[in-house]
């Protein structure tokens, strides 16, 4: 893609934290579409894919709307019919173009786009720059500022899962980033069947009790779906210490797991036979000769790395996983209560296979990884729990278009935890509820067993 000018120039020594974090925020949806072509950022295959064009000027929206128009008197729209345009769902702040449209939108053009996020950058310079008589928007502004840089880090997240669901449709395979590190020559692939090591994967025992649950820091930003932290009670149970591994589900696949009805949902085995799946999403054999599985990854076409979590898996297909193998899905509860007494959040630092790494494909675990630790509980990929999205006991939706963020789609989804490789490190951590139907496979999205405790 050709270069965008940059739209925020280095920060002031004394600049305000929030500031300093918009201009990072901000310049990382950026640098994720470098490596696109303008023709690249304008694809939609399929509704749960927006294309990148739409999510930059989506998030710009998002500034110019909740907080350029409230808060900086002055402010002039860069364009009267963008609103139209980039509003994803927000009824109350008016119509839009349907989601399964974005991709008609061959106007405005990429160009323009940038020029728009330059205009509100600019102005958001100035709302966060107190002098020369301005002075700091009030504590209800900060706060959306807050909530604009975490919901764009969400959109950061769709964008590098988007932009691989676009590029895997391409018949030419294209590469998103070109990665010296593989040590591979074009068309030079290793045996698929060559050694390969795998930690042991144990169950670790949780205790039974009294848990509490939810947001629970002092301080810090969460979402309104992870309040009010409340008290639950569990019975013991287990959890397996690492993620569920390439080569283990293709035990399931050569098993004809996806060919016996007896380990899945009716919705799923109907859906799986309908749409004829026989793998998770991006795994494809198209070296008829060896029968070698490969995967579409950002890097391109590559072999299938055995010892690497399996992901891009649906809910049905990780149930029907955890069925053969005589085991389940934890719960949200169990997620949440294993992770925090296996101190999830110590180990937040302590992994760094997040977005801002830049490989965008879950990490073996090392094979000295110790199997009486819980692992890979942050980051690498979503974990499907057995868990309806629902509201906590006690929770609110918020008035006015805030309240459309996350309590309208608290119905027929299915809850995930424990953040990817495409989340932003900062924007992790123990009590996020992240949410899909129970058919998407876009994501980065994995599985870890859990067992009920016998005695």
């Amino acid at each position: 893609m050709q270069s965008s000018p940059s739209t925020l120039a280095a920060p002031p020594a004394a600049a305000h934290p929030l500031l300093v974090r918009y201009r990072a925020v901000r310049a990382q949806s950026v640098a994720l579409c470098q490596p696109l072509l303008p023709e690249d950022t304008v694809v939609q295959p399929t509704i749960d894919v927006s294309p990148p064009k739409w999510h930059l000027a989506h998030t710009t929206w998002f500034w110019e709307t909740l907080l350029l128009r409230e808060y900086l008197p002055d402010y002039e729209l860069f364009h009267p019919e963008y609103a139209f345009l980039f509003n994803s769902y927000y009824n109350s702040l008016g119509s839009r173009v349907n989601r399964a449209d974005r991709g008609t939108l061959s106007r405005p053009p990429l160009a323009d786009v940038y020029r728009y996020r330059a205009y509100v950058d600019a102005h958001m310079v100035r709302l966060l720059s107190p002098g020369a008589g301005n002075s700091l928007p009030p504590p209800a502004a900060l706060e959306l500022v807050e909530l604009g840089l975490q919901h764009e880090q969400q959109h950061q997240e769709l964008l590098a899962t988007d932009i691989k669901y676009i590029l895997s449709t391409s018949p030419l395979a294209p590469a998103y980033l070109v990665n010296e590190d593989l040590g591979m020559r074009k068309g030079e692939l290793p045996d698929n069947n060559s050694p390969f090591l795998i930690p042991d994967s144990s169950f670790l025992k949780v205790p039974g009790g009294v848990h509490r649950i939810g947001f629970q820091q002092p301080e810090g930003f969460c979402f309104d779906n992870e309040l009010p932290a409340h008290a639950v009670l569990l019975a013991d149970f287990e959890l397996q210490n690492r993620l569920v591994t390439n080569a283990e589900y293709l035990q399931f696949i050569e098993a004809g797991g996806y060919q016996d009805f007896r380990f899945w949902m009716g919705e799923g085995w109907d859906l799986a036979q309908r749409e004829g799946w026989a793998a998770p999403l991006y795994w494809v054999r198209p070296d008829e000769k060896t029968r070698a599985w490969q995967r579409f990854t950002h890097h391109g076409l590559q072999p299938l790395n055995l010892a690497a979590p399996v992901t891009h898996v649906s809910f049905y297909e990780a149930d029907a996983y955890a069925a053969w193998a005589g085991a389940r899905l934890p719960t949200e509860p169990e997620w949440e209560a294993a992770a925090r007494h296996f101190g999830a959040a110590g180990l937040l630092a302590e992994g760094d296979n997040y977005l801002e790494s830049s490989r965008f494909d879950p990490q073996p675990l090392p094979p000295s990884a110790d199997p009486n630790r819980c692992h890979q509980l942050l980051g690498e990929c979503w974990q499907w729990t057995y868990s309806a999205y629902h509201a906590y006991p006690g929770y609110r939706r918020a008035a006015g278009a805030l309240g459309e963020y996350n309590g309208k789609f608290m119905v027929n989804q299915l809850v995930l935890r424990g953040a990817s490789c495409a989340t932003p490190q900062s924007h992790a951590r123990v009590s996020y509820r992240n949410f899909f139907h129970a058919d998407k496979r876009w994501q980065f999205t994995g599985i870890r067993l859990a067992k009920s405790f016998n005695i």
